[in-house]
């Protein structure tokens, strides 16, 4: 008699497809299939990618040899930001400056930019374009700045000389844009008179765009005054606006040279007292060609404006709450 015998079959065992491979081969369907979207964005995302993005891995590949862009690069590892935070006083002194700077004027510029577009922005339309032109037309002037060197000029013909000098305040004219107690407080207000700028006119722009309905809404759950239909309508309603405030902000303030030079008149101001980060970088890279070295400065100023940036945007999650 025959018996029959079952076979048993074990099931064959696919091999595990790894999460990242997952993820890419998503991530490819999503492109592929949304690839007309990408097409209209690969222009912007070229440009962006060679201008933006090689030349910030190019620094930071460059920080890490010597360079004097006559000799090939050659490299030296972490000697430059040894030589850096270790040796160099002057960018000690830099980095002093550059906080001092940007803890005043960041901050001050970016709150004076909303307020004062908040106080406008219920303002008849014909009477919010003029104040709107008339505190944004400093910005855009060019070297129109150049008149507060005329205020300060330090011989008597000098504006605030002459005036304290007809007071009997003072005898003898202060030169105002030479003397180290003096520089970085001239530096902040002219700085200051010159912050209306781009991030005023989004803050406008943003107050413009509310729903008015909201604040009818919020008005019958609760809200009782201005301040309180700021801090729970308005300001949750603007993040992406106050966020681009701030990274312009930001931004200004770290990478302050050109004003400063300008209105000093020299890269090197009396004992460094008005010297920044930014004019540190390019007292290297334009004067002295020390690439590597003005390179691992950039790096260290874009990773600071880096970690400041997401504080910040750290700080706006909080509006509102």
């Amino acid at each position: 008699m025959r018996s029959d015998t079952a076979v048993a079959t074990t099931p064959t065992t696919q091999p595990a497809r790894s999460p990242v491979r997952g993820r890419l081969s998503s991530v490819l369907k999503q492109i592929w299939r949304d690839r007309e979207c990408y097409l209209f964005l690969a222009p912007f995302g070229i440009i962006f990618t060679v201008f933006t993005v090689v030349p910030v891995l190019m620094s930071i590949f460059l920080s890490f040899t010597y360079f004097n862009m006559l000799q090939p690069a050659r490299w030296v590892g972490i000697h430059n930001y040894v030589r850096l935070f270790l040796e160099d006083d002057v960018f000690l002194i830099a980095v002093r400056n550059t906080l001092l700077y940007a803890s005043i004027t960041g901050p001050l510029s970016y709150l004076l930019c909303f307020i004062l577009a908040w106080f406008i922005n219920d303002l008849k339309p014909k009477v919010r374009a003029v104040l709107a032109l008339l505190f944004y037309a400093p910005s855009i002037s060019g070297n129109a700045f150049m008149v507060w060197t005329l205020i300060f000029s330090g011989d008597t013909y000098g504006l605030l000389n002459g005036l304290l000098i007809d007071l009997g305040i003072i005898h003898q004219p202060i030169q105002w844009l030479l003397e180290p107690t003096y520089i970085m407080p001239i530096v902040i207000v002219v700085v200051l008179w010159m912050s209306l700028g781009t991030s005023f006119l989004v803050f406008i722009a943003g107050l413009q765009g509310l729903d008015p309905r909201l604040f009818e809404s919020g008005a019958i759950d609760g809200i009782k005054n201005r301040w309180q239909e700021l801090w729970y309508l308005t300001l949750p309603q603007m993040k992406g606006h106050l966020m681009f405030g701030a990274i312009m902000s930001i931004t200004g303030s770290f990478t302050a040279a050109s004003q400063i030079t300008q209105l000093v008149g020299e890269p090197l101001t009396t004992d460094y007292s008005a010297h920044t980060i930014m004019q540190h970088l390019q007292d290297y890279g334009t004067v002295r060609f020390d690439m590597g070295y003005a390179c691992s400065i950039a790096v260290v100023l874009f990773f600071a404006m880096v970690v400041s940036q997401r504080l910040v945007q750290k700080l706006l999650d909080r509006v509102g709450r």
